[in-house]
């Protein structure tokens, strides 16, 4: 359909206003869309992978520091509803980037964006979803060739998926939401209630959620700053329900929702969970030792058969999130070439028009992740590298985001019945831009995470090489770059002329 054949008011004529056609195929509804972003936050994988981390640097007490971080992350949703419903485009904090302030800022934040997608899933599939595999089935968890090839598989499975179809992607995504919260939720729960039943070998009660347990030579507050990655790490990633923009029905009233509900609900949720998990310690120390400390919990209250149940739902968990964070990648990197920004834009934004999704993009990122897998597996603190920059770059990603949406704020015009923060909005974006700069001080000073921050250097250093090598010149001549939102009193938003190509396809000249 051509662009003057295209309905006005319709979601097709809101994706051509922003200079695109529609090309992705508008599926998903609210259900589907929040199971996405629930899923990419993941209280289970989150909790598996950084309990054991936060209990060895604080105690017990480190899940206190967990409400923190869904306040100061609420904060941020709350800003990425309101633009949500005013750009509803794939690959969304790209886009709010390169449309509020303008290309070359959008560019360093989708730079960051993608190699943040990459480094979560690697960090997610070796570090987590291959060891607690292995337990299950008996094999050598010490084995890192092992984990290895555990990991690889589990990942062109992942990638596999989406390349058939994002409703196939969404299904699997869908079953993995209730085994989460049965799964996790439900047998944190379960342990809680036979601990009050039966009482802990160590004699704790209530007030062994305030115990402090700090390394020998360790200040508190550096034990804080570190066991606070459990909260910090989890909950992110619920953008992606944006990402799907161009793939939602109702937009930008769904997907507003979706970003809020997911965060709010992973936030209560989770913080029962480490309630339920932290009370049932049998011993502190055992399990501060332990590479899986849940599963030990498990054990102690379930036995053998329910916590290989739990640890089959668990990495069930984490390959669903997979599923929808390679879903999310893609969709970035293909937004990135639709504004012919990357290298190899015009295959890179290309759609199948059989399966409606975007292959090579999907194929380059999964090349991305396989390379960044191979790193952690070379590198000796793959912990630090991996998970420690999947913790550092979305929240380089969401200040840069925040910074323009103050930037730019009065230049969106409000819409009929859209999420609006009102006169909230100053507030909530001081406040969002005090938590986000006091996380990023916290995950760049450590030295433990002093790997992920060469990790961020390093995108921003291969970027950077592009950008004078390649990018520089079609952003010169016109031949690159979304345009800049300005005002208007019809949809509420429009794009000034910069940049050049095609706005009816999207296309532009490689």
């Amino acid at each position: 359909m051509s662009a003057d054949q295209i309905a006005p008011g319709t979601e097709e004529a809101a994706v051509n206003e922003f200079g695109y056609r529609q090309e992705l195929k508008r599926v998903l509804r609210l259900f589907a869309v929040f199971s996405v972003a629930f899923s990419i936050i993941s209280i289970t994988t989150g909790i598996f992978l950084n309990f054991g981390f936060a209990i060895t640097h604080l105690g017990p007490a480190s899940i206190w520091l967990w409400p923190v971080a869904a306040v100061g992350q609420t904060l941020v949703a709350l800003i990425f509803a309101e633009l949500a419903t005013r750009i509803p485009l794939a690959g969304a904090n790209y886009q709010w980037a390169a449309r509020l302030v303008g290309p070359r800022y959008g560019y360093v934040v989708g730079s960051l964006g993608i190699m943040y997608s990459a480094v979560g899933i690697s960090g997610i599939l070796f570090l987590a979803a291959s060891p607690l595999l292995a337990t299950v089935f008996g094999w050598n968890v010490e084995n890192p060739r092992l984990l290895l090839f555990i990991a690889v598989v589990l990942i062109v499975a992942a990638f596999g998926i989406n390349l058939i179809s994002i409703q196939l992607a969404t299904r699997v995504n869908n079953v993995a939401v209730i085994t989460e919260i049965v799964g996790t939720v439900g047998l944190a729960a379960t342990v809680f209630f036979l601990w009050v039943i039966k009482g802990s070998p160590d004699g704790h009660g209530v007030g062994f959620l305030g115990q402090t347990e700090t390394l020998p030579g360790q200040p508190l507050w550096y034990a804080i700053v570190l066991a606070a990655l459990i909260g910090v790490y989890t909950l992110v990633g619920f953008e992606a329900a944006a990402d799907m923009g161009e793939e939602t029905v109702n937009a930008r009233r769904t997907v507003p929702r979706a970003i809020i509900l997911s965060v709010v609900i992973s936030s209560v949720l989770g913080m029962l969970t480490l309630i339920g998990f932290t009370l049932a310690i049998p011993d502190l120390a055992t399990v501060a030792a332990s590479p899986v400390p849940l599963a030990d919990i498990i054990f102690y209250w379930l036995g053998e058969t329910l916590t290989q149940v739990l640890l089959l739902v668990v990495v069930f968990s984490m390959f669903a999130l997979t599923v929808v964070a390679a879903a999310a990648s893609a969709r970035l990197i293909f937004a990135m070439a639709r504004d012919n920004l990357l290298p190899g834009s015009t295959a890179l934004r290309r759609i199948n028009s059989t399966t409606k999704t975007p292959v090579v993009a999907l194929l380059v990122s999964l090349v991305i992740c396989l390379a960044l897998m191979f790193y952690g597996y070379a590198n000796g603190n793959a912990f630090g590298t991996l998970v420690g920059a999947a913790t550092l770059l979305p929240y380089l990603v969401y200040l840069l985001t925040v910074v323009a949406y103050g930037l730019r704020r009065r230049q969106m015009a409000a819409l009929p019945e859209a999420f609006s923060l009102g006169r909230w909005a100053t507030p909530v974006f001081v406040a969002a831009l005090v938590w986000l700069g006091a996380v990023l001080l916290a995950l760049i000073l450590p030295s433990e995470f002093r790997s992920a921050t060469y990790v961020a250097l390093g995108v921003l250093a291969v970027g950077g090489f592009w950008y004078v090598v390649g990018l520089h010149r079609r952003l010169s001549n016109g031949t690159a770059g979304a345009k800049i939102l300005t005002v208007t009193g019809g949809s509420g938003t429009r794009d000034t002329d910069a940049g050049a190509g095609d706005s009816q396809s999207g296309t532009r000249p490689q």
